[in-house]
């Protein structure tokens, strides 16, 4: 099969593809360069940062299947997608749990001033009775966007001994639902008691419009005194512009980790860079090791299945046509 891979995938997965399969990688082209490389190839393997649009896609005029290496779909044209019959297969599974990590090494960076003390031990300053430390256990953990990535944070929460709540969009607020997250040691509530009784809110919702500034002024007014935020969802979720302000003013908010931005790539700065009380990461949520060597053998099995799917689809029109 021919494939367009436009995003990294682990080295190994790439070897093996090449192996029974012609091959070509655009890691980070712009969209021109997508349109030229796509014309006669079967499948599109991609991740986040990198644009998916209708004009890409048409321009393959032999596509038939897509791989998402990871979960997120807000960089692909789903409608036009749809509309012409692609099929579409995601990866969310390892890259969660490593995002769901992300969440916790977050909140304890934050709660213990980590970031402070490693900074002033390393220049000699043995700053000990300066920090003030929080901890986790017994404290409220609230996850907006409950689902895969989000259940895996709260059911680490449980196991730290947090008390955890957890909201969703109205179409998944089921009992079958809210049965499967008790489970795990999630209450499964309303958006705004999250919101106001988590000492710690992890965010993690797909970017759309009924989620695009989902975390604005209002709800961070909303927010517990003395709470922490993390968001691992997609820039644009949360509201910078208004988080910098509650951040700055120190209201409310103790501090907050950051791994999605408004504006993500080189040479872009946060306009939060210059707090103390933030952390940073650049949108590297799923990039472990692990979870792109597991994505990676995901892949593999899906461009098995397609390309037997594709074999079995010419043999009946061959046996058709006779």
């Amino acid at each position: 099969m021919k494939i367009l891979i436009a995003s990294s995938i682990s080295k190994s997965a790439i070897e093996e593809l090449k192996v029974n399969h012609d091959v070509i990688c655009a890691f980070n082209a712009t969209e021109e360069k997508l349109i030229s490389e796509i014309s006669d190839r079967d499948i599109l393997i991609f991740r986040s940062g990198v644009k998916i649009s209708e004009q890409v896609m048409k321009a393959g005029s032999n596509l038939k299947f897509l791989i998402r290496a990871g979960s997120g779909l807000d960089n692909l044209d789903v409608e036009y997608a749809n509309k012409r019959g692609l099929e579409l297969k995601r990866i969310p599974e390892p890259g969660a749990k490593a995002v769901a990590e992300l969440s916790f090494a977050f909140m304890l960076t934050l709660s213990r001033n980590l970031l402070y003390a490693d900074r002033e031990w390393k220049k000699g300053h043995w700053v000990k009775s300066e920090i003030t430390g929080y901890l986790l256990r017994g404290k409220v953990l609230g996850i907006v966007g409950a689902g895969n990535i989000g259940s895996l944070v709260g059911e680490m929460g449980s196991a730290w001994g947090m008390t955890v709540l957890g909201c969703v969009d109205e179409e998944s607020h089921t009992k079958e639902n809210e049965d499967y997250l008790a489970s795990k040691g999630i209450k499964l509530t309303s958006f705004e008691e999250v919101i106001t009784k988590s000492d710690y809110l992890s965010i993690h919702v797909p970017l759309n419009e009924s989620t695009r500034n989902l975390i604005d002024k209002k709800v961070l007014k909303m927010m517990k005194p003395g709470s922490y935020l993390m968001t691992l969802a997609r820039g644009g979720v949360v509201n910078e512009k208004d988080l910098l302000e509650e951040l700055s003013n120190g209201e409310r908010l103790r501090g907050a980790g950051l791994d999605v931005h408004e504006k993500e790539g080189e040479g872009k700065i946060s306009p939060l860079a210059s707090l103390p009380n933030v952390v940073f990461s650049p949108h590297m949520g799923a990039q472990t090791v692990d979870s792109q060597r597991e994505i990676g053998e995901r892949v593999l099995e899906i461009v098995e299945y397609f390309d037997n799917k594709l074999n079995s689809r010419e043999e009946i029109v061959t046996t058709i046509s006779k």
